[in-house]
């Protein structure tokens, strides 16, 4: 699938923090993708949210291709372990997003927890080894 976003000018900007377990579960689905990008559909809302390794960017199906929030700037290297959650800064594009982004906090998740349902394992695991913290 492609799809070309298209953003009107930025309106505001706030900093949150994302829970490790969407992030980490949106980090892994991205990463048995064969592409760069996953395209993860929010039905409940009417929603497109398109990962990737800089930014989740989420698209109103009415407006099609123009990104009304994006999730940027995630810190993934400050949290210490990977049950902690991401700081991160939440990008409006459109005014009046506040019951959007709301609804989107528990939406998304479900909605990358409905894909990882959907998927079939392939091939053997590995094991990644992180270097310690000094």
């Amino acid at each position: 699938m492609e799809i070309t976003c298209y953003r009107d000018l930025e309106i505001s900007r706030e900093a949150r923090h994302l829970p490790a377990s969407t992030y980490n579960l949106a980090i892994t689905l991205l990463s048995r993708c064969p592409t760069r990008h996953l395209f993860v559909p929010i039905r409940s809302m009417q929603y497109m949210a398109i990962v990737d390794h800089e930014e989740f960017v989420f698209i109103d199906g009415e407006r099609k291709c123009w990104v009304d929030i994006a999730w940027r700037n995630f810190e993934r290297q400050a949290r210490d372990a990977l049950d902690q959650p991401v700081a991160y800064d939440a990008v409006y594009y459109r005014e009046n997003m506040a019951a959007v982004m709301k609804r989107l906090q528990s939406e998304f998740p479900a909605a990358l927890q409905m894909l990882v349902n959907k998927t079939v394992l392939e091939g053997p695991a590995r094991i990644i080894h992180f270097p310690a913290r000094h």
